[in-house]
């Protein structure tokens, strides 16, 4: 008879011998079982560290996290079939969908790749106002980040102060669009409807408002020794790993890649505007840590209120924001990749089109999938020689995905 490895159990199983593998630490119990110091957990789909319906397979080591499956698809919504069958507008309150925490930075992207498929220009007034509401919706998206960020590791009082100015910018978003969350506001060729009377000194006093609240965000957790413990030493991710598994926006920044669609891949107008690309600085712990992650999320807010200000000051007062909308946008047999600089990174639109309103073929690239790609590749780097579930949690909130776009 066959005779079983040290490290295997014999079990008889239909009358044929099976032999199991004990794996590292496992023993034969009096019961005539093994045991074993690995094991797996599953988080969520459930669990609200996974920021969505999100399942992480977690295989432990103890209390060691040694790997890490996401299952995904508990949300999705067939977009991409969908957007085969309608037109290009009515394709554009689907994107409102991806991630409804920016859906105006999603808008704007599929519009942008329509657009340039179709051969439509845009009016300049057009143009000020799309920068205008997307960077609204990208310190609106950030700061979400922020909260959750610190309610996971353990903070309230960061989620209520973000929220409460969060509010303040769905006013504005709602005012000038209707809706506060699913805008349907930007739209192929132009934007739904002109910024109401009054609408750009409302967002002026706003900004006004909010900036020197910046300062009080970063003495409340930026710099909270806890929170700076439990986030600069771990989630370390190298920039071969970003480059590698294809992050975009602040988790490639974080980990002090320089690269920004908005200024290396200029669209619309932001070569117009003076402001800096925000960098992770390693200023805790290694480069490319949770810590930097976050911190590129809140120079980005600044860096937003620099550019909003300057878009204001530059919009034409004059202009029809709607007389290059078609009423059916037909983009001819071709195909174009759009990608734009969304809140959580780079958001890209492959588009065929069909010589008709509606394209042949539409394939969203979602930051967010990138991200959460790439979690087994972190917990195995070098760099995060031992991580535990605490150190997951802190740095799926690092990565600030969101499911809508995972999934789709």
């Amino acid at each position: 008879m066959e005779q079983a490895a040290p490290d295997q159990k014999r079990f008889a199983v239909d009358g044929d011998d099976v032999y199991i593998d004990l794996g590292p630490g496992g023993v034969e119990t009096p019961e005539g079982i093994y045991d074993t110091d690995r094991y797996t957990v599953n988080m969520g789909p459930q669990h609200p560290a996974t920021h969505g319906v999100l399942r992480l397979r977690l295989e432990m080591d103890g209390e060691t996290v040694i790997a890490i499956d996401p299952v995904i698809g508990y949300l999705h919504r067939c977009f991409e079939k969908h957007a085969e069958s309608l037109s290009y507008p009515m394709v554009i309150p689907f994107t409102d969908r991806l991630d409804y925490l920016a859906g105006m930075n999603q808008n704007w992207s599929l519009a942008l790749g329509v657009e340039r498929l179709a051969g439509i220009e845009v009016p300049e007034k057009v143009e000020y106002i799309r920068v205008i509401v997307g960077e609204l919706n990208r310190i609106a998206s950030h700061l979400v980040a922020f909260g959750t960020f610190g309610l996971d590791m353990g903070a309230f009082t960061p989620f209520l102060w973000a929220f409460r100015d969060r509010e303040k910018i769905l006013d504005l978003l709602e005012w000038a669009s209707g809706a506060r969350l699913l805008y349907n506001y930007i739209w192929v060729g132009g934007v739904a409807r002109d910024l109401p009377d009054g609408w750009t000194a409302k967002c002026l006093e706003f900004l006004d408002y909010f900036e020197p609240k910046l300062a009080e965000y970063n003495n409340l957790l930026s710099y909270n020794q806890i929170f700076i413990e439990r986030t600069a030493k771990t989630g370390i991710i190298s920039k071969d790993i970003a480059v590698g598994y294809g992050l975009s926006g602040p988790n490639l920044r974080g980990s002090g890649v320089d690269w920004d669609l908005r200024r290396d891949d200029p669209y619309s107008i932001y070569d117009r505007f003076e402001w800096d690309v925000a960098l992770g600085t390693g200023e805790y712990g290694p480069l490319g840590s949770c810590w930097d992650r976050y911190w590129v999320r809140i120079l980005e807010i600044g860096q937003s209120i620099r550019i909003l200000r300057q878009a204001i000051n530059g919009l034409p007062a004059e202009g029809d924001v709607k007389e290059k909308v078609p009423k059916k946008a037909k983009a001819p047999e071709s195909d174009y990749y759009v990608r734009t600089e969304v809140p959580k990174g780079e958001l890209g639109f492959y588009i065929i089109g069909s010589g008709k309103d509606t394209a042949r073929r539409i394939k969203a690239r979602s930051p967010s999938f990138c991200a959460i790609s790439a979690m087994d590749a972190i917990v195995k780097s070098p760099d995060n020689p031992r991580m535990l579930i605490a150190d997951v949690v802190a740095t799926v909130a690092s990565l600030d995905i969101v499911l809508g776009e995972i999934d789709r």
